[in-house]
């Protein structure tokens, strides 16, 4: 074997790296299982809505060139085609190197048989390789590992879905022309099976061998391959199983190994009656429910049902008299084992001179034990894909759970303190291995000092009572003495010999010389005796001992199932909060299931070694911490309960209260419910905490962080939940459900707090840092999925760094309405209460009304609602999805600009309206003809600008009002944070005018470090609203000559329309009637700053030329109602001149930009009106 597997044998070492490799593949693949995108995984394309036109299966392949054309002729799919690359490629390559791993190791496989059929490997042919007892193991191995791939594919990836990734992975990855690619043999190898399905399940005539035969293994190789597994013992299990009952589980791996491969030779399961008779004795005598591979599971009676041979030699081991009988006997077992399992438990039975005497016992009974779990466990399981459609394997699975009594409790209990029974037993046989040569050495110089002792007793020279001298005993006593000392360890064989000769020697001696009369010298033969014993079993116990326990206690077979028990052991927790400690075992042993895909993996020295164990590690880790979550869920019942007699019940003492009302506020009982909750909450704390700090695979478990993590969870699901349920909102409502929710879930969320407060200290852990960091991160994660629909790439679950695997935010379907989760309903009911087309905006009041009615919508009070709800948190996510918002509608109104801007009728009109104006500082000489004309010319386009613009005007006014909340907020909260931050931000602006303004100082030099400081100054200034919304620079927008008269154009036809304050008053001081100024309807806040955002798009002289066209405007009006002789200013003037304080108000302009551009008469003129 060592001369096979040696680093110089190229053939051995060859076909390790393949085997090793093979393990690495499935766990990829079963990694990458929980990765596929719902998009591949439709059953029929046209459910994938929008991209249905942009995926395709293996039919592609034969209408490339038609399908291509198609998507290159439509913009919109070319764009939707290249969104979908950038998001999915790098998921798809990596599903495409998985699926061409499992396609090389078949190909690795193939060409290493050949090599060994054409003398490559010198003195190695197929023959020796399967003679030799490691060859015969790898090779078995290799082609086992290859099926379990294959059917893994067709299990965890629906051949559909496998299809269509490889067809999106070929169109997006450049592989079309690569030389080396090997896509088409890939594709081959893994097409869907012709009528195969799982939902619903469907099996067609041939399935899988046919499937297997894709890759071309030699059938006389696996011919030879299922031979050394019918006749041999390939693992030597048999020496940890002696008894003739426990053959089937001696050979349960070799059983997986051969069901796989008569798959690749099937002629044997439909025609070797007599073979399959033989296979059936020696490995399904007594099963026909196997596990397969790290507990997937397979139903022998469906599997072979289409197979003539094997379904008629299973039929001897489904006698139905031979099954009730098994279950009768598994169930008396159950009952029997776990009595005495649980006597070996009592403290003070297993210890080491009881392991010593009974080592073989106590192995024989952890086998009767491991067996009799197997057995039950696996047979009562819920049926496999496509068995559960099976008749006959319902039956069998009913007749089993009836005659066995099948009770999980009662089966957990014995796999709960058989794991015990084994932790303890392994520790102490552990720990005497690990001291065996010291104490036998300590043991043997103690029995020499003690024979040596004896002899100077019969020597006469030391004072004993009533011992005669006797020189031969003496004499004999040193001789034994040296006999002693010679024992040699490293000879253990030879040193038990002598040792029981010795023994019996001794018994002699006591005998024959009538010591026993002596009660002094009995006891010292008898402690030599009881020394010599302990040295011959302490000899017994050997390392080959630990290796029959793992070998005799693996639950790898369990993998899965025992996710069946998870209930059974969350109710015994909550009945037994220390339960836990017990549970530790049992993981400890479901843990030694890594064993298995890692141990050829570790033997190669393979770099899969970390990333294969860190994937099982976690895959335990994960149900441990689902177990160990029903701890912190009992705990948040408790807490409510707690919070609702604290809210609702208890009321509070006054500071003066009458004598005999003290009883009344003193609540007895209710305090002492609330002591109680309050102990029990801290009990399952304590019992959590008492289980010690485990190495599940190569990951640490530390309870106290388990219990954190499982506090976190609960609270992210209870939080993320309510948040959900409590921002739903009734588009079709009379009157907005807005408030009144926000003051339902603000009182929600104080509950959430105050219960945290209340309990963080009996659980010793930091209530408000955790309530902070997880409402932060369910905010921040939904903000993210919200803003997916905004971006071209966009972030899935798995690239989320706010999701996590052991506190998941859970992920809510979308309700229909537009939005994706409770954030985007908030911000799109915001926008709904708030919209411009029924609402303005008062800046004196802070308050938005109705048009109509001139009744308050909402006011600023809005805003500490939604802060009191959603938190700080919540006030900057809804910030930065109203920027999402605010950059899609600015893309859409530059992208009708430019429309405008390329129709030749709209051009020439705008054109020639700029000639009309040139030079713009001059004055119109028939400004009412000229404008008048033009405006009307355009009419057609400002309906649509209005539309687009009034909306990025609503929303730059709620991101003001929001950042006017949070900078509050912060001031309040965090003073002293708040004004370091703002003293920083002031410092360090005035260091980068400082850099760019000194002619002496280079830019580049401190260039990458300011930009590294506002990288992350951003955020943070965002988060405590210290930004000014009006300035930012939304897009990158080029400017245009035609741009100038066409804002004007639009700013002149808009201005007669908004309700100004001037406006408001005059409706008063007629009590409603329509002004000579007409009826008016659009919210001058909104347009306003809707235009100086727009213009903040482009370069910054297009703000001084708006400018100076506008005030040309008022000028030449004023002009020609001078000319004509008019008293009162021009109404056209006067609505401008409004126009442009609020637009200099909100832009922060100095008013000199409005003093240099008008007459100083003007300017005085308009204040006094």
């Amino acid at each position: 074997m060592s001369d096979f597997l040696a680093t110089n044998n190229p053939c051995g070492q060859n076909l390790l790296q393949l085997v090793a490799t093979g393990n690495a593949i499935i766990a990829e693949l079963l990694r990458l299982a929980e990765f596929v995108p719902p998009l591949f995984k439709v059953i029929n394309i046209r459910d994938a809505g929008k991209y249905a036109d942009i995926i395709f299966d293996f039919s592609y392949f034969s209408k490339q060139e038609y399908y291509d054309e198609l998507i290159n002729n439509r913009a919109d799919l070319q764009d939707l085609d290249d969104e979908f690359r950038e998001n999915n490629l790098t998921l798809l390559t990596r599903f495409y190197q998985a699926f061409e791993s499992v396609h090389k190791y078949g190909i690795e496989f193939n060409r290493y048989i050949e090599d060994l059929s054409s003398g490559t490997y010198l003195q190695q042919t197929v023959e020796s390789v399967i003679a030799n007892e490691a060859g015969k193991q790898l090779m078995t191995e290799a082609v086992y590992l290859f099926g379990v791939m294959l059917i893994i594919l067709d299990l965890k990836y629906d051949g559909a879905a496998r299809e269509r990734m490889i067809v999106s992975y070929f169109r997006y990855s450049g592989k079309r022309n690569a030389l080396d690619s090997n896509i088409d043999e890939v594709g081959k190898l893994l097409a869907r099976n012709d009528g195969f399905s799982l939902q619903p399940y469907k099996r067609p005539i041939g399935y899988p061998e046919n499937y297997f035969r894709r890759i071309g293994f030699r059938e006389d190789v696996i011919g030879m391959i299922i031979g050394r597994l019918r006749s041999d013992d390939i693992y030597n299990q048999k020496k940890a199983y002696t008894e003739l009952e426990h053959q089937t589980a001696a050979y349960a791996t070799q059983a997986a190994m051969l069901y796989v491969l008569l798959y690749f030779y099937p002629d044997v399961l439909h025609n070797k009656q007599a073979i399959m008779r033989e296979i059936v004795d020696k490995h399904f005598a007594d099963n026909w429910v196997i596990n397969l591979y790290m507990g997937m599971t397979v139903n022998l009676i469906d599997a072979w049902e289409p197979y003539k041979a094997a379904k008629a030699a299973l039929n001897n081991t489904l006698d139905i008299q031979a099954v009730k009988s098994r279950s009768q006997m598994i169930r008396e077992k159950v009952i029997k084992l776990n009595k005495q399992v649980e006597q070996y438990l009592i403290e003070g039975v297993l210890v080491e001179e009881y392991v010593l005497k009974s080592i073989s016992a106590l192995l024989k009974f952890m086998k009767e034990c491991n067996i009799c779990l197997r057995w039950i466990i696996l047979h009562t399981s819920e049926l496999p894909v496509g068995a559960d459609n099976n008749k006959r394997c319902k039956q069998m699975l009913q007749m089993v759970v009836t005659d066995s009594q099948y009770n999980p409790a009662d089966v957990f209990k014995l796999l709960l303190n058989t794991a015990q029974f084994e932790f303890n037993l392994k520790e102490l046989v552990s720990l005497l291995l690990a001291e065996k040569h010291e104490r036998w050495i300590a043991n043997r110089k103690e029995a020499v000092e003690r024979l040596i002792e004896l002899a100077d007793v019969f020597s006469g020279a030391m004072p004993l009572t009533r011992v005669e001298k006797n020189d031969n005993l003496q004499t004999w006593f040193r001789k034994m003495a040296k006999s002693i000392e010679s024992l040699d360890f490293q000879d253990w064989t030879s040193a038990g010999r002598q040792t029981n000769q010795i023994m019996t020697a001794l018994d002699e001696v006591q005998q024959f010389h009538e010591l026993d009369a002596n009660m002094q010298v009995k006891q010292f033969l008898n402690d030599n005796k009881r020394l010599l014993s302990t040295m011959i079993l302490l000899n017994n116990v050997q390392e080959s001992t630990i290796s029959i326990m793992d070998l005799v206690a693996d639950l790898s077979y369990a993998w899965i199932i025992i996710d069946s028990f998870t209930g059974v052991m969350q109710e015994g927790i909550k009945r037994s909060p220390s339960l836990v400690t017990k549970l530790r075992a049992t993981f400890l042993k479901l843990s030694s299931a890594l064993d298995l895909p890692l141990v050829r993996i570790n033997q190669v020295g393979s770099n899969d070694l970390m990333t294969v164990s860190h994937y099982y590690s976690g895959e335990l880790v994960a149900y441990v911490r689902k177990v160990l979550q029903i701890i912190p869920e009992t705990m948040f019942s408790m807490l409510a309960s707690i919070v609702y007699l604290q809210t609702n019940t208890l009321r509070e003492l006054p500071l003066r209260a009458e004598k005999d009302k003290l009883r009344d506020y003193a609540q007895l009982e209710e305090r002492h419910q609330v002591a109680k909750l309050t102990h029990d909450i801290s009990i399952f704390t304590e019992s959590m905490l008492l289980m010690k700090t485990t190495l599940v695979g190569i990951i640490k478990l530390d309870p106290k962080r388990v219990l954190e993590d499982g506090i976190r969870k609960e609270l992210v699901k209870q939080v993320a939940t309510a948040l959900h349920n409590g921002l739903t909102f009734n588009p079709r409502a009379k009157s907005s459900e807005l408030i009144p929710k926000l003051d339902a879930l603000g009182n929600q969320m104080d509950g959430f707090r105050r219960s945290f407060e209340y309990v963080q200290d009996y659980v010793g852990m930091y209530g408000l840092k955790i309530w902070q960091e997880e409402v932060s991160r369910i905010i921040n994660y939904n903000v993210e999925q919200e803003s997916n629909s905004f971006l071209k790439q966009k972030i899935y679950d798995f690239q989320s760094t706010f999701q996590s695997r052991h506190i998941p935010i859970p992920h809510i379907p979308p309700l229909g309405d537009g939005s994706i989760n409770f954030m985007g309903r908030l911000v799109r009911e915001i926008l709904r209460v708030t919209d411009p087309r029924a609402t303005f905006y008062a800046e004196q009041r802070n308050t938005w009304y109705d048009i109509r009615t001139k009744q308050p919508v909402v006011d600023i009070l809005l805003f500490k609602k939604l802060r009191r709800a959603v938190g700080s948190f919540g006030l900057s996510g809804l910030d930065r999805l109203l920027s999402f918002m605010i950059v899609k509608e600015l893309q859409l109104l530059t992208g009708i600009i430019q429309t405008i801007f390329q129709n030749k009728e709209s051009s020439d009109m705008l054109d020639s309206f700029m000639r009309q104006l040139t030079p713009i500082d001059s004055i119109i000489a028939q400004p009412n003809r000229v404008y008048t004309n033009s405006v009307a010319k355009g009419a057609s386009a400002w309906p649509t600008l209005s539309t687009h613009l009034m909306k990025v005007g609503q929303m730059q006014l709620l991101r003001q009002q929001i950042a006017h909340e949070l900078t509050a907020a912060a001031k309040y909260d965090s003073k002293y944070l708040f004004y370091a931050l703002k003293a920083f931000n002031d410092s360090f602006l005035q260091d980068i005018q400082q850099v760019y303004t000194n002619s002496s100082t280079q830019p580049n030099e401190s260039a990458d470090t300011m930009n590294e400081l506002l990288y992350e100054l951003g955020p943070l200034l965002e988060s405590v609203g210290m930004n000014d919304v009006l300035q930012r620079v939304y897009i990158s927008a080029q400017n245009h000559f035609l741009l100038i008269p066409l804002l004007v154009l639009y700013t002149i036809s808009q201005v007669p329309r908004m309700i100004t304050l001037k406006y408001l008053k005059n409706q008063m001081l007629t009590s409603g009637n329509s002004s000579s100024s007409g009826k008016r309807e659009l919210d001058c806040s909104a347009f306003v700053i809707a235009i100086y955002t727009l213009t903040k798009q482009y370069h910054s002289d297009l703000i001084d030329d708006y400018l100076t066209c506008l005030c040309q405007f008022i000028k030449s009006h004023i002009e020609q109602a001078g000319s004509q002789k008019l008293v009162d200013f021009p109404l056209e003037a006067i609505n401008m001149l409004d126009f442009l304080t609020m637009f200099i108000h909100y832009g922060d302009l100095p008013i000199k930009a409005l003093e240099q551009r008008l007459p100083a008469y003007i300017c005085d003129e308009f204040r006094t009106i």
